[in-house]
């Protein structure tokens, strides 16, 4: 069983005790004065007589002798002491003191007391600060002292101006995140402090705090050490055996290396020392961490983080780990060995840093099992997703007429499944502004002429493709396949019966590629023989297109008095054509035995451009037609707000399309016309739910051989249409805000989070990623913090339950060979109930109705505890069967102290 607590007092408690005894100096006892006993000389009441404030030096004299200043040699104070009251100022000479009652102030320099009573001796040149009863005799008015950027809420202060020295007692205050109480503390002078009695928490409640830190002695030398007594810890105000007999601490305002204590544990390879190292302050702009994790079967782990910034310019950080894990112990028949490794790096430049160059780098790369097998994460977003990608990219435009951008990139996409992965490095491309040689000088361009435009872009990139096992290894280099690729596009529009939009275009391309591959027939062994061809080559390829276009509308009114008073329909046909030539010169043939006939021979055409980084150029000649038409289906309604002036407008059908194409140049016997693509949404909740639907329908049949014809479906005795695939999905988010009142905010920020940026999804279906803190959730989106769900009455009774709820649904049909079967049919959900201010229970699921049965599960539990927080993590089915508990104190800076206990899933190396 793991307990990290007993190792946090070497690594957290003592940080603590230099931002406890950073103001210690201002602290107090309740001290009752007598008022009544005083003697009352030359009482003055604020008001006509007194201005509610005054200045007065010591070190000169007062007229009326009403306060004596102390003989020049012995005074050391020459700044102007500014005094105010509310009640009534009254000096007494006898004592040579003066009283400030009711709201008093005294400011000196940067100090500054604020009491119910302050008194003056102007013999010792000290000021005592105090409460004062309110009219139910409780103490109220406490002293709040106040020196620079520290503030100080004692029960009584004792300050003498000569030697600055101080007492306080019974002092509050907040350094950092910590709330401090001390019963004593002592300044001695600028460089040194003594306190007696401190406890300090994190807890907002001071006086019955539900933990506190607890020091008999300290002594706090500012920015240089803190030497200190015995600590230990109170769990509501019950002393644990946790602490240390003593401690000192080097103090430095900068950033420190140091070493970070490992927590410690059981898990399957046996006990472990987790998340201990060093940590490097390398400079103000960067730093280095250093953790490793050991395992007593001999397993091991190594994590490299470092972060960077520079202010305006950019910020980063990198993380590099790595894993040999052992499986049961060697010797044993079930005994494996793997080593997993992962790479992120993210960049960021700040976009004034350079507007007209940047830099950025995304990067998460490794094993391809490093997410399902790693002992130091538990995200199961990443587990969960397929691929890992990377990009690392330069850009610069220069300015000009034409403009000219250029960019340099590396890219990386890695199938975690299949274990391949495929590279550029790197790709190169620059691209000119579109330059119109016919355009006018002045005014705006009209016509056929006037709008003809062209580019020139360019595309240079090696691509590599290779495996896990050969990643970062020569040969994955060998088989690197690169050229470039120039383009020339060349378009014009213009208007034709000003209603039709006409464009027309044509495109050059010349590719360069450094490899190419001969093919010829070895009729001995009765294959292909390949050679591959090192050296430059090129093609030269063009094609043509043009396009019509136009929008229709249709209007159907029922009046104003209906219901539904109008309904729009926009249509938005359009045809193009494009012409395709044949590049026969890129082809050879070569002769080979027919296999259904080894007497005959066969012709086979080649290009020895196949395999090379673009391929080859088509060797068929192609000219189709493509039609396509677009509807938007709108209506207008009665508003249900009465005092609505206008009605309101809901889309009954959003961009619903129809597309087909027909080749004109096909061949008899072949079909002509492609599948018609539909494609669309229908809303069903505004601005929530809209039902996202795909398909494509045939108009021929299939042979025995599952083939396309060229006979029609209906005349072979099916419909006139065959469906051959089709796509049904929606995604839902709502909560119990929606039913709400309106005019409460009901957006819900997404969240940028690790799994997000490892592949994940952002709305938790795939369940939320914990890390080894216990935590569910995203630190952006606490649910126990106050002002994300509102302020209430009563933090134990929730008389409303809050709620969320997130749905995500898919089905699949096929039917391109007959298949008739729905290949996939899912629903999946993600939610969390707040059944108290203290309680979020979550859980997020699926169901798949084709394999009948549920996917990913993962149940969530959280509890806040004040100044603690309590978390359950269960995934109670699946391979990744897991569960995992934590209880800790909430504050950052506290953050490793805690318990946690896990049952790890069974990673099968």
């Amino acid at each position: 069983m793991q307990t990290n607590i007993p190792n946090i007092l070497f690594r957290c408690i003592f940080i603590l005790l230099p931002i406890v005894c950073l103001n210690a100096q201002e602290i107090g006892n309740n001290q009752e004065i007598d008022i009544e006993a005083q003697e009352r000389d030359s009482l003055v009441t604020v008001g006509d007589s007194l201005p509610l404030a005054e200045t007065i030096k010591l070190t000169d004299s007062i007229v009326g002798d009403s306060l004596q200043t102390p003989q020049q040699g012995n005074q050391l104070i020459s700044d102007a002491v500014k005094y105010q009251a509310t009640d009534y100022m009254r000096i007494s000479q006898k004592e040579n003191r003066m009283y400030l009652y009711n709201e008093a102030q005294i400011i000196y320099g940067d100090m500054q007391i604020n009491a119910g009573l302050i008194i003056m001796d102007n013999e010792k040149n000290e000021v005592y600060a105090y409460g004062i009863p309110d009219s139910t005799g409780a103490y109220s008015q406490k002293p709040v002292f106040v020196q620079g950027n520290q503030t100080v809420e004692p029960d009584s202060i004792r300050f003498n101006f000569d030697t600055e020295r101080a007492l306080v007692y019974n002092s509050r205050t907040q350094q950092a995140n910590f709330n401090v109480r001390g019963e004593v503390t002592k300044r001695e002078n600028d460089s040194v402090y003594f306190m007696q009695n401190v406890r300090f928490t994190t807890d907002e409640d001071l006086d019955n705090p539900d933990y506190y830190f607890y020091a008999r002695k300290i002594k706090f030398v500012p920015d240089k050490k803190i030497v200190a007594g015995f600590v230990n810890m109170y769990l509501a105000d019950v002393p644990t055996p946790l602490g240390l007999p003593f401690g000192y601490f080097p103090l430095t305002e900068e950033e420190t290396s140091g070493f970070i204590i490992p927590s410690f544990g059981d898990s399957r390879r046996g006990y472990f020392l987790q998340n201990g190292g060093y940590y490097f302050a390398i400079s103000d702009y960067v730093d280095l961490l250093t953790l490793g994790d050991y395992y007593t079967n001999g397993s091991y782990a190594v994590r490299l983080e470092s972060n960077y910034a520079k202010r305006y310019n950019y910020r980063g950080n990198v993380r590099i780990r790595y894993e040999n894990l052992f499986q049961s112990e060697r010797g044993f028949p079930d005994f494996a060995e793997q080593s997993v490794y992962n790479i992120q790096w993210s960049h960021n430049q700040d976009a004034k840093a350079n507007p007209n160059s940047r830099f950025s780098a995304s990067v998460n790369l490794g094993s391809s099992t490093y997410y399902q097998n790693s002992v130091n994460q538990m995200n199961t977003g990443n587990f969960l997703t397929n691929t890992l990608s990377s990009s690392v990219s330069y850009s610069k435009t220069f300015p000009g007429e034409p403009q000219v951008n250029l960019s340099l990139a590396a890219r990386h996409q890695q199938n975690t499944r299949t274990q391949t992965i495929n590279m550029s490095l790197p790709t190169l491309q620059a691209s000119m502004t579109r330059i119109y040689p016919f355009a006018p000088k002045t005014g705006a361009k009209k016509g056929l002429i006037e709008n003809i435009n062209f580019q020139y872009n360019i595309r240079a990139e090696n691509q590599i493709r290779t495996t896990d096992s050969l990643f970062f290894k020569p040969e994955m280099f060998q088989d690197a396949n690169y050229g470039a690729q120039h383009s020339i596009p060349v378009t014009t529009n213009f208007k034709l019966f000003n209603y039709l939009s006409v464009s027309a275009n044509a495109n050059y391309e010349e590719n360069w590629v450094f490899r190419t591959f001969e093919q010829s027939y070895d009729e001995f062994n009765n294959e292909v023989v390949i050679d591959t061809i090192n050296g430059f080559d090129s093609y030269r390829t063009y094609n043509f297109g043009a396009s019509v276009g136009t929008t229709l509308y249709g209007l159907k009114s029922f009046g104003k008095d209906k219901k539904i008073q109008a309904i729009r329909h926009v249509m938005r046909p359009s045809i193009s054509y494009n012409v395709n030539p044949a590049f026969d010169q890129y082809y050879d043939t070569y002769e080979r035995i027919d296999p259904a006939n080894p007497i005959e021979t066969n012709m086979v055409d080649y290009s020895r451009f196949d395999g090379s980084l673009y391929g080859a150029p088509g060797n068929r000649f192609s000219s189709s037609l493509g039609l396509s038409l677009s509807n938007t289906l709108e209506a207008k309604v009665r508003s249900k707000d009465s005092t609505a002036t206008e009605p309101e407008k809901i889309t009954l059908l959003n961009n619903f399309s129809m597309s087909t194409a027909y080749n004109l140049a096909g061949e008899d016997g072949q079909p002509k016309l492609s599948p018609i693509a539909l494609r669309g949404s229908i809303p069903i909740v505004r601005d929530k739910l809209d039902i996202n639907v795909a398909g494509n329908m045939d108009i021929y049949a299939l042979d025995n051989n599952n083939r396309r014809t060229d006979k029609l479906n209906i005349n072979n005795g099916g419909s006139l249409f065959r469906f051959t695939n089709a796509n049904v999905s929606f995604g839902y988010a709502f909560s119990s805000k929606d039913f709400e009142d309106e005019g409460e905010d009901e957006s819900e920020d997404e969240i940028d989070n690790d799994t997000y940026r490892g592949g994940g999804r952002r709305d938790d279906l795939f369940g939320k990623g914990s890390d080894l803190e216990g935590k569910f959730y995203d630190e952006e989106e606490d649910p126990f913090d106050d002002e994300e769900r509102g302020e209430r009455n009563d933090n134990w009774y929730n008389y409303k339950i809050p709620w969320d709820l997130r749905l995500s649904y898919t089905m699949t049909y096929n039917n391109t060979a007959r298949q008739n079967e729905i290949t996939s049919h899912s629903i999946m959900f993600s939610g969390d109930v707040e059944l108290s201010p203290k309680w979020v229970v979550g859980a997020s699921s699926g169901y798949d109705l084709k394999e009948l049965g549920f996917t990913y599960t993962q149940l969530r539990f959280q509890r806040d505890l004040n100044t603690w927080r309590l978390s359950f993590n269960w995934v109670p089915f699946s391979e990744r069967r897991s569960w995992y508990f934590f209880i800790g104190i909430k504050s950052s800076i506290l953050s490793d102290i805690k318990y946690d206990k896990r049952n790890e899933p069974d990673r099968r190396l």
